[in-house]
């Protein structure tokens, strides 16, 4: 982003932010020599193939990481029969949590619709409960600018491969703790 002051009192302190945001002189040298080594790979039969890019190589590596993950994290909600929208690129998952939602909506008598209010905080009191009790952080929709409570994102790329599982696990404890009532 950028931001445009002439105000000293915004100028200083914008200043002294930036410091602690730049990167050393000796991390870019790094990421530059990374960025540009090659690498050696086997091929099938185990033999040495002709060095390759570090980026596409990462790249290539990442790509299937992040496939496989989504793909356990879509299967999961498959099975437990959670709604979600299908992703093939990106980072998160949009999960359905609708039916979990406290049932005590607020309806304004005006428009007959559940209030902005109520929605808010019947997907807060989700969100609480995911976490608090099941240890489960995903992102409310609502926060996303969603207009419907009890969408949630769950970005499944930020955690190690036993926290992630551990994740899976969890939901599925919740879904049926959930729907058993």
């Amino acid at each position: 982003g950028v931001a445009y002051t002439e105000n000293p009192e915004i100028l200083v302190p914008m200043q002294k932010l930036n410091d602690l945001c730049q990167i050393s002189s000796q991390t870019q040298l790094l990421v530059e020599r990374m960025l540009r080594a090659s690498v050696l790979t086997a091929d099938g039969d185990g033999d040495a193939s002709p060095p390759k890019k570090f980026v596409d190589v990462y790249l290539k590596s990442n790509q299937a990481n992040i496939r496989s993950r989504c793909d356990k994290l879509q299967q999961c909600l498959d099975e437990v029969d959670i709604p979600h929208l299908p992703a093939d690129s990106g980072l998160f998952v949009w999960m359905d949590f609708r039916e979990f939602l406290p049932t005590d909506p607020v309806i304004d008598d005006a428009t007959g619709e559940e209030t902005l209010e109520s929605k808010e905080r019947r997907e807060r009191q989700l969100y609480l409960s995911l976490m608090k009790e099941f240890g489960l952080l995903f992102t409310p929709g609502m926060s996303m600018r969603n207009e419907r409570a009890g969408f949630f994102r769950c970005v499944f790329t930020a955690a190690s491969e036993e926290e992630f599982e551990l994740g899976l696990e969890r939901i599925r404890v919740f879904v049926e703790k959930e729907r058993r009532g």
